[in-house]
């Protein structure tokens, strides 16, 4: 058997997975309660011999990877130009490496921006600002003020090059911890993420990581890949693109339903299955990520409640409840665990509400407008009517007896007809949550990646 040993290091859990990449089979899995305080590895080592237990006495692990999101994952702090653009596009390259976006900010950095900037406690923060020869001032502006900041955080400079040297030489002379790369936005509505991803993760991988008390004892873990949000991201392009040997599934949408967030993750070009429509805004990403941190199942109980509304919970339930009342007592027992088929049913209430609407804020919209003799389509985000594959993960969905019914609240709806869903799609659970394991697995061994999780996916509905 050629074992590798896969790591998930969460806010909650740390989840172990054991990997037979020969058979292509998951061989073992734990998970321990992530030991924040004392130190991650602690947790992890205890883990460790829960899952060696489970496994030949004479394993020998051929590689260990892990990817994390304990202690607030990757927390980040995006500045850019125009609210709806050079910031927007910051704000995506940000989500899409795997982070937590603490605020974005827009226009001139003001010097109480700067001392909310440092309360906030974030990790990196991404400086943008410029379309290429376009304006300066801003991102100049910004990259002075930034030098005021009392605490070293590493900042990732990714606006107008113009800019680059003087930046470069600024922050020199102050001494600050930064890298440059390419524009995030080189031209108006272009979104350029990649690059800046790939500097956020590496600065993750090599300083973060080991902050957070992840590290190399005895040369045990190989390497910190990535974010865990980034390594579920990963899994679905991979999933979706396939490699030169295995075919992918095509266009997909993840759906992970947790306590604090509802995140989704879409891969596909997204665009318009009709024709003569125009596209607006911000160009999409191929592989995006949003989190809704209003949406969630417990920390955001309460906020969900707030965003959704009573009747909207209302109308998936069958029976009555106080409303208010359970969503405040999620929020104050965040480790809850439902017991009965009352509770059980909330709580899937509550996910399908989550899930509703933090659909149609990731996918595209559609507007008309009259002109003359004809009506014109604008098109702006994604167009994910033709998708065919949505895959949910998360305990509400994992442990649901009907997770279709949840993951259907993700279909185009007849009484949003400008929301840009899924009209037909096919449904998957990952029972194993195996997609963020599969993700960074996926750096090394994609072929054997794919094929697991083609694997232990349940097709449901």
């Amino acid at each position: 058997m050629k074992a590798y040993l896969l790591l998930d290091f969460g806010s909650t859990y740390t989840k172990l997975t054991c990997v037979d990449v020969e058979a292509e089979e998951i061989v073992a899995r734990e998970k321990v309660i992530t030991t924040v305080q004392t130190g991650l590895m602690d947790g992890f080592y205890q883990g460790l011999e829960k899952i060696k237990e489970k496994l030949p006495r004479d394993i020998k692990f051929e590689k260990t990877l892990a990817c994390s999101s304990a202690a607030g994952g990757l927390k980040m702090v995006a500045v850019g130009l125009a609210k709806d653009l050079t910031a927007e596009a910051a704000k995506r390259a940000a989500l899409g490496a795997g982070a937590r976006i603490l605020k974005t900010y827009s226009l001139e950095l003001s010097d109480e921006d700067i001392e909310e900037m440092e309360s906030l406690n974030c990790d990196i923060i991404l400086l943008s600002g410029g379309t290429e020869n376009g304006n300066k001032v801003y991102i100049s502006h910004n990259a002075r003020k930034l030098t005021q900041l009392k605490r070293e955080i590493p900042i990732v400079v990714a606006g107008n090059s113009a800019v680059n040297e003087e930046i470069a030489r600024l922050f020199d002379e102050n001494k600050m911890d930064y890298v440059i790369t390419e524009n995030v936005m080189p031209k108006v509505n272009t979104l350029n993420a990649e690059p800046a991803r790939e500097c956020i993760r590496k600065i993750f991988m090599e300083k973060i990581a080991l902050a957070r008390g992840i590290n190399t004892i005895e040369g045990f873990i190989d390497g910190v890949i990535m974010p865990t949000p980034g390594a579920v991201l990963k899994g679905a392009e991979l999933l979706s693109l396939g490699t030169e040997t295995e075919e992918g599934l095509g266009d997909l949408m993840v759906v992970d339903v947790g306590g604090a967030t509802t995140d989704i993750h879409s891969v596909g070009k997204g665009s318009s299955i009709e024709e003569n429509v125009r596209f607006e805004g911000l160009q999409e990403p191929f592989a995006k990520r949003t989190v809704e941190g209003d949406l969630g199942m417990r920390y955001s109980a309460l906020s969900l409640y707030e965003s959704v509304g009573e009747e909207k919970i209302k109308a998936n339930l069958d029976e009555d409840y106080d409303i208010k009342g359970e969503c405040i007592r999620r929020s104050q027992d965040i480790m809850m665990v439902p017991k009965t088929p009352s509770e059980f049913k909330f709580d899937e209430a509550l996910a399908k509400c989550a899930v509703e609407f933090a659909t149609d804020r990731h996918v595209g919209h559609m507007r008309k407008e009259y002109s003359y003799t004809r009506y014109i389509y604008y098109q702006s985000g994604k167009d994910l009517r033709d998708l065919k594959t949505v895959i949910g993960t998360g305990g509400v969905i994992v442990h649901s007896k009907t997770p279709e019914n949840i993951l259907s609240c993700t279909n185009y709806n007849e009484d949003r007809p400008y929301t840009l869903s899924p009209e037909n799609p096919n449904y998957y659970v990952d029972i194993e949550y195996i997609l963020s394991a599969m993700g960074i697995l996926g750096t090394v061994r994609p072929d054997e990646a794919i094929r697991i999780m083609k694997k232990y996916l349940k097709k449901v509905g």
